[in-house]
């Protein structure tokens, strides 16, 4: 292997850890302020739902980064879905 593809699967890893945390986070605030409004459910439940469902964005958001052309794409398409997720939530506040 060489050093660039060394570069490229690091960017992957740190994509689908770091980048996946941080989005399935901001996923879970969103959705556990959200239903309580449109869905009707209690804040106990709505939290349980929003924190299961993290689950599926982090392996979701883990498979994407390698599915990706390149590190910086996954990078790319992270840090737009996260401003999209940020504003979503600021929104919600």
């Amino acid at each position: 292997m060489s050093a660039g593809s060394d570069w490229q699967i690091a960017g992957r890893v740190l994509a689908a850890a770091l980048g996946g945390y941080a989005l399935s986070a901001l996923a879970m605030a969103d959705l556990a302020l959200l239903l309580p409004r449109v869905g009707g459910a209690t804040q106990a439940e709505a939290v349980l739902v929003a924190s299961l469902c993290s689950f599926v964005v982090y392996t979701g958001v883990a498979l994407w980064a390698f599915a990706t052309r390149s590190a910086v794409r996954a990078w790319l398409g992270l840090c737009g879905a996260g401003l999209l997720l940020a504003v979503l939530y600021l929104g919600l506040r």
